[in-house]
């Protein structure tokens, strides 16, 4: 089954740390990610630029109103995902766990996902 475990943070505290605190942080991720990889777990991970760069399409009118921003003003940002390939919800949880470990702060949200189109660009294959 996939699961999508989300990353959320304050991203003024993640964005704020030296090069060194992100780059040790991001070494304790690879160990895990290297790990769940290698029992064929793990896929893609993403992580998102801060929301100031980010834009909003707001659809809710005609036309759809385009702004500059996150969506929402909250005191935790999704600031990435990682995409895994587990039996179920436990194991999912297992894998946050170890990610939780190698770094601290913030929260994972765990959630079910289906695959609505796949990847078919020809670079994608490999």
């Amino acid at each position: 089954m996939l699961y999508a475990i989300l990353c959320y943070n304050d991203e003024d505290i993640v964005w704020s740390a030296s090069k060194q605190e992100d780059a040790a942080v991001m070494g304790r991720l690879a160990e895990v990610r290297a790990r769940h990889t290698k029992a064929g777990k793990m896929g893609a991970s993403l992580r998102l630029l801060p929301t100031t760069s980010a834009t909003t399409l707001r659809k809710n009118q005609d036309p759809p109103l385009v702004i500059d921003g996150p969506f929402a003003e909250t005191k935790e940002q999704l600031l990435g995902f990682y995409v895994i390939e587990v039996a179920d919800l436990e194991e999912a949880l297992g894998v946050a766990r170890d990610l939780a470990a190698a770094n601290p702060g913030g929260a994972y949200e765990i959630r079910p996902i289906a695959v609505f189109q796949p990847d078919q660009r020809v670079s994608a294959a490999g």
